[in-house]
């Protein structure tokens, strides 16, 4: 995808299949399926990236869930869009649970992310609900 970077793109490919995940509740290894068939992804390496980031996502979701929750508190999860919390989502599994992405790498990755798939607002609510995520985590491990 020409102006964005190979991970934001596969980032791009998980978000798409947590989104129709969650709208259409299918299989999400059919969807992965689909996603892989309709898009090329050139080597299993960055298949196996997209895989990872959507069952961490759904693996961990009550977890995550629960954080955007104690940081979104004038908006309860089921009022956020789907795009967006989806977005958190993937961000929260990279540098919180999986701890494999730096956090302000999963924050600028998702900010690019909502300014592509989200709502003109999407990339400020984004960037304020996962900064303070990392703010908490940041001050929590100075403790």
């Amino acid at each position: 995808m020409e102006g964005i970077s190979e991970r934001t793109f596969l980032r791009g490919i998980a978000l798409q299949a947590l989104y129709e995940y969650d709208l259409s509740g299918h299989n999400i290894a059919d969807i992965l399926t689909y996603r892989f068939e309709a898009v090329e992804i050139p080597n299993d390496d960055e298949k196996k990236f997209v895989i990872d980031l959507v069952t961490g996502v759904i693996n961990h979701k009550a977890e995550i869930d629960e954080m955007i929750k104690k940081f979104a508190v004038d908006w309860p999860i089921d009022q956020i869009a789907v795009i967006d919390v989806n977005i958190i989502r993937i961000a929260v599994y990279e540098f919180v649970v999986s701890k494999e992405t730096p956090d302000r790498v999963a924050i600028n990755e998702s900010v690019e992310l909502a300014k592509r798939f989200g709502s003109d607002t999407a990339p400020k609510f984004v960037n304020g609900v996962l900064g303070s995520i990392a703010d908490s985590f940041t001050e929590s491990s100075m403790q």
